[in-house]
């Protein structure tokens, strides 16, 4: 009991040492935060399924029936993407990046994508620079909004949301209009 004690209070001198030493706030150096900007981003993705030169590929699949589903495409499906970002809607318009990731089907009865894509810009003023993007994605929704939880270079420590509206869907083409609102240092 008594080795307890003195154990204690040799613990409750040490630790307000600490205190007393420890300058982690300092009157000589005061704290200036980085202001934060604000950036607001317009392109279109473009996405190819299924023809000759498709940008976003079935990498794995559930084998579940599909009568369990009641979703137009199946659950647990798991997606790579590797889609051209451009300036325009058209198919001949100016690409100034790309998003490469992932998405899974993740709704048994919608069709929600859970998505993780990198949003990398190879042109222009964001030149190397790339969004992060991890979110629930109600792709059957024209208008939706997901999530950018990071970024490279000029979006480093990122955070804001990307306003998606559908633009064109066919069998094997998807264009998604992309307005994008980043909050960055």
């Amino acid at each position: 009991m008594r080795g307890t004690l003195m154990l204690i209070w040799i613990l409750i001198i040490c630790l307000s040492q600490v205190a007393v030493q420890c300058q982690y706030y300092s009157k000589s150096l005061p704290y200036h935060p980085k202001p934060v900007k604000v950036t607001n981003l317009h392109f279109f993705f473009h996405e190819t399924l299924g023809s000759e030169n498709p940008t976003a590929v079935v990498i794995a699949q559930a084998n579940i029936p599909s009568n369990h589903n009641n979703s137009s495409v199946p659950f647990a499906t798991l997606y790579a993407l590797d889609d051209p970002l451009k300036i325009g809607p058209e198919h001949d318009s100016e690409v100034i990046g790309n998003a490469q990731g992932l998405a899974v089907l993740a709704g048994t009865n919608t069709t929600d994508a859970v998505m993780y894509v990198d949003f990398a810009f190879t042109t222009g003023k964001f030149k190397g620079s790339s969004l992060s993007i991890f979110s629930r994605n109600p792709i059957q929704e024209i208008e939706r909004e997901v999530a950018v939880i990071g970024g490279r270079r000029q979006f480093k420590m990122a955070t804001g949301f990307a306003l998606l509206k559908a633009y064109f869907i066919n069998s094997t083409n998807v264009i998604n209009e992309y307005n994008v609102t980043v909050i960055h240092y």
